[in-house]
């Protein structure tokens, strides 16, 4: 076998250096270090540029796809192995695999403060401003509801509730700088080199990084990612910069934003308007067209209406903000907004204490020198073209994450993505990213978890005719005793009749919707159909197992109203 691998590198004009075990003193013990490090017990064991490859056959099959002579190239005519250009979930999982790997890596992350002056630490948007503050306050307003529903249950206090801002807030920053130490002692072990400095391209394979303090190096690589991100869009009008804040500034407000309008109808817009108002601050949402665009409508519209019905948020629908006035400076000040109708000369106004401005987010890619290197992105929305092993047009860069164009922008996906590139690149794996059926979920008060098609879409793509759509409304046995609503916690699922009355959409509506449809995600991954579901014994009682006893379906047209538990 050893004879086979060297006459492989020889045939391909490499040298190799060849350690014989059983010819130097402490072999068994070389050996066993060996086995633990790669957990290969056999030899030959074989290392390219520092990555293990494996035994002979690993090595041919590695020559046969192209892998090993991918790993001959590797260029030490530069600094580092890798350059990753942002801090976030998928540059920081990119980052460390290829540190895994045996390769050199560095890191630039630089946060520009926002408009209202915020900024924050090593880990992107998710972990400092995004899911994980997010999902903290929604379940400080869902304790709040629990608070609630529990006289009901037997529990009897006598103390005001209320809830303190400030304290809250508190916690949730103090967790958030635990993950920002926990992000940068990982690096450090790992050797990566991490600078807190912006990062632009200013030649091929050429990197200006330049710190707070305005001191710029410079940096070469064999490769680079990107992974920038994105940041909170701004509306451009008068006074939205000065006055205005979003979801970058919200988390950690000092101060309770008390009357609040949120602008936009995202699902950030809805988060955040939800649990504002589960702490019982009077909350307006500003709706421009479509609620919740590019998610099922139906799931939309049901969401939105529970929210203006059983949870006190009020909907301003087609109008837009014109112009932002401050009344008076505080915190919170007050503010005037101006907004017109979208579908005629009326124009309206009102006086908040905030305005959050949650209307989409614009990909940080603008700014970091790519012209000056050839790499192409989408004028419009400055996403980021690239193929199915995320490369971009030009051959040493890649991107990962929110600016990748037609991908979806969720933490998980870039966190895969990132890993799976790391190894395809320095390792001898060549698994892509798979982002078909990416679950989500919207942490509004009531909570929507999706999987698949939006019904929009499955028509679209299969036609009416081809599908058959199961749904029921349910009632979670903790909202009966509670005296919660009956007939708005809802389940769906779209089937394609063409094969096998396959799973092609997952929907649900309902408390815990993100670990309900985490599972069912697993199911779609493995080809889940509408029978398999029905031969699923549902475990009782859960909001889950609805899943397992659906049977009305649209096209009969029967009524799904809950008359009991």
């Amino acid at each position: 076998f050893l004879l086979q691998v060297k006459d492989l590198f020889s045939s391909l004009g490499v040298g190799c250096n060849v350690l014989e075990l059983d010819q130097v003193d402490d072999g068994a013990g070389v050996q066993e270090v060996l086995s633990e490090i790669t957990n290969q017990k056999t030899v030959p064991n074989i290392f390219v540029n520092k990555v293990h490859v494996g035994g002979c056959d690993r090595t041919f099959q590695a020559h046969q796809s192209g892998l090993l002579q991918k790993l001959l190239k590797e260029n030490s005519a530069y600094e580092y192995d890798l350059i990753v250009i942002g801090g976030g979930s998928g540059g920081l999982a990119c980052a460390k695999e290829a540190a895994i790997l045996g390769k050199k890596v560095m890191v630039l992350d630089f946060v520009v403060p926002s408009p209202q002056g915020t900024s924050w630490g090593l880990g992107g948007t998710c972990v400092n401003v995004g899911c994980i503050p997010k999902k903290l306050m929604h379940q400080a307003a869902l304790l709040g509801q629990a608070l609630h529903d529990s006289r009901k249950f037997g529990w009897e206090y006598n103390q005001q509730v209320k809830h303190n801002w400030e304290t809250m807030v508190d916690a949730i920053q103090n967790h958030i700088s635990s993950l920002n130490w926990g992000y940068r002692l990982s690096l450090r072990e790992k050797a990566v080199t991490y600078l807190n400095a912006y990062g632009e391209f200013v030649e091929h394979h050429k990197i200006k990084a330049t710190n707070r303090k305005g001191q710029e190096t410079c940096h070469t690589a064999a490769k680079f990612v990107i992974a920038t991100g994105e940041r909170p869009r701004y509306l451009g009008i008068q006074g939205d910069k000065e006055y205005c804040i979003t979801s970058d500034d919200l988390f950690s407000l000092r101060y309770c934003p008390g009357k609040t309008l949120v602008v936009g109808a995202s699902y950030v817009a809805l988060e955040c308007a939800g649990f504002l108002a589960g702490l019982g601050l009077d909350v307006t949402v500003m709706v421009r067209s479509i609620i919740l665009r590019g998610f099922d409508q139906e799931m939309a519209e049901k969401l939105s209406s529970y929210m203006e019905q059983q949870h006190g948020v009020k909907f301003l629908r087609k109008f837009v903000p014109v112009m932002v006035q401050q009344l008076e400076k505080g915190s919170p000040g007050k503010l005037k907004v101006v907004a017109k109708s979208t579908e005629g000369p009326e124009t309206i106004d009102g006086i908040y204490n905030t305005v959050l401005l949650a209307i989409g987010r614009d990909s940080c890619t603008r700014k970091i020198g790519l012209e000056k290197i050839g790499v192409k992105i989408n004028e419009k929305n400055g996403k980021i073209p690239v193929n199915d092993v995320e490369q971009t047009n030009v051959s040493y860069v890649y991107a990962i994450g929110d600016i990748l164009e037609g991908k979806p922008e969720l933490t998980p996906v870039a966190i895969q993505a990132g890993k799976l590139l790391a190894r395809r690149l320095f390792g001898t794996s060549s698994e892509k990213c798979d982002y078909i059926n990416v679950p989500t979920t919207v942490f509004t008060p009531l909570e929507y978890g999706c999987c698949g098609l939006s019904e929009e879409k499955a028509i679209e793509v299969y036609k009416k005719e081809n599908l058959e759509v199961f749904h029921s409304f349910f009632w979670p046995l903790e909202w009966t005793v509670a005296g919660r609503e009956n007939n708005v916690c809802y389940a769906k699922i779209i089937c394609n009749k063409l094969d096998h009355d396959r799973v092609i959409g997952f929907h649900v509506l309902g408390p815990n919707a993100g670990e309900i449809t985490q599972g069912f995600a697993v199911a779609m991954k493995c080809r889940l159909t509408k029978r398999q579901l029905d031969e699923t014994v549902g475990i009782h009682p859960t909001c889950g197992e609805v899943f397992t006893t659906l049977e009305i379906t649209k096209s009969l047209g029967l009524d799904i109203t809950q008359k009991g538990c």
